[in-house]
């Protein structure tokens, strides 16, 4: 008896997420990232924070393998760059100047999230390496079809990263900081970890955020209300307006994450009396907490640090976390902890002339970004002897290139 051929794969391109339906979106998403979960993206399109008036169009694609949801990525159309924190700006420039049209494009990622996870999102099995490629292909073929200028795939894993550029997409890399769990028992069990002088100046810097009069507290699930929301989105606000001019979230995404994600949130505010001055809202996945924004009513020196990064180590230290990210830029992480780390992308360039010229560009920009991580990388604050080991991230490290710089700032993070 022969082998029975598999079923054919077929890919379509959805309106919206609610389109595809929270089982088959998830089934395939898996549960170990906040941010590509249904709860979370559907968050984004209902509140009207994602959406086709606020230039992200969801083209959300969907694999199908004899009718069954196989495989997703979230896809968006997009008439714009904002929101997206690997920075094309240039490039739409100098294709618009020699005539091109830039916009729209197609762009797989999450809406206003530079954080690494999975793009490619395909249901476990023997097929899911095919399922991949037929998201790869379908996307490369729906940006045909619209005659879009480019796609780009957005703060991908390296695995697919890889898988990508081995399928003609060009490969850009860029850099974050991320703080890495080395099975410390307490925050102070860290600081020991740190030289004299480093650790002595954050100790120094938690008690100058805190003085005698603040207290931190940590929120998670059904203990987040919604007063506890709206101070936060005032503090939101506030440092979406001093940044960028428009904040892209509105209040009612906050509600809608606080009540589908309830359990997968741990919120920090700074208090006086009972009223929220400050705080930052972060999400947890399977092994990592994830810091996203961040604000404040009135300025104290050393609050943010405190709320942000310090406040997450410890969290990520009593609950077992691996890994601490606590989103875009922010050289100034590296002495709390923080390490540098490369982020992936992939751009697939419809014209030829215009691939070429990014590609040239790419190169340059890989090389001296991997010399950014390799030089900051040794101004760690860890003491010289007895260091924690940097093998998590010398093996995440792409050959040749490692990073790409950027100068955006994430939500205040």
């Amino acid at each position: 008896m022969g082998d029975v051929e598999p079923p054919t794969l077929t890919v379509k391109a959805m309106g919206t997420i609610a389109d595809i339906g929270a089982p088959a979106w998830d089934a395939c998403a898996g549960a170990d990232h906040p941010f590509v979960s249904y709860a979370f993206l559907d968050s984004l399109e209902r509140s009207g924070s994602a959406n086709a008036e606020s230039g992200w169009a969801p083209y959300h694609l969907l694999v199908e393998e004899a009718g069954r949801p196989v495989a997703c990525a979230p896809m968006y159309l997009k008439g714009h760059s904002y929101g997206e924190y690997v920075f094309d700006w240039a490039w739409a420039e100098a294709f618009e100047r020699a005539g091109g049209r830039y916009y729209p494009k197609l762009l797989i990622g999450v809406p206003f999230t530079p954080v690494p996870g999975p793009r490619l999102l395909a249901a476990p099995g023997p097929r899911s390496d095919e399922r991949r490629r037929a998201l790869v292909a379908g996307a490369t073929q729906i940006a045909t079809k619209l005659g879009v200028s480019s796609l780009h795939v957005n703060f991908a894993t390296e695995p697919e990263w890889r898988f990508m550029t081995e399928r003609g997409f060009l490969a850009r890399t860029g850099e974050q900081f991320h703080w890495f769990n080395e099975g410390y028992r307490s925050f102070d069990d860290f600081l020991a970890a740190l030289s004299s002088a480093k650790r002595k100046a954050i100790r120094k810097e938690r008690r100058a955020a805190v003085g005698e009069d603040l207290a931190i507290v940590r929120l998670s699930g059904r203990s987040i209300t919604e007063a506890d929301w709206d101070a936060f989105f005032q503090f939101y606000m506030d440092t979406g307006s001093r940044k960028w001019g428009t904040p892209y979230l509105t209040r009612a995404f906050f509600s809608l994450v606080g009540e589908t994600m309830a359990e997968r949130i741990v919120l920090i505010l700074a208090k006086r009396g009972g009223r929220a001055i400050a705080g930052a809202l972060n999400f947890v996945g399977r092994d990592t907490l994830y810091g996203r924004y961040w604000g404040e009513r009135e300025y104290r020196k050393f609050l943010h640090f405190e709320v942000c990064y310090y406040q997450a180590i410890e969290h990520a230290i009593e609950t077992g976390l691996a890994r601490v990210e606590a989103g875009a830029q922010g050289p100034h992480k590296l002495a709390r902890g923080y390490r540098p780390v490369p982020t992936y992308s992939a751009h697939w360039i419809e014209n030829a002339s215009f691939r070429a010229a990014v590609d040239q560009f790419l190169a340059r920009e890989r090389r001296a970004v991997a010399h950014d991580i390799e030089a900051l990388a040794e101004h760690t604050p860890f003491r010289k002897t007895g260091a924690p080991p940097l093998a998590t991230i010398a093996s995440a490290t792409p050959t040749p290139a490692r990073a790409a710089k950027t100068t955006e700032d994430d939500h205040g993070q």
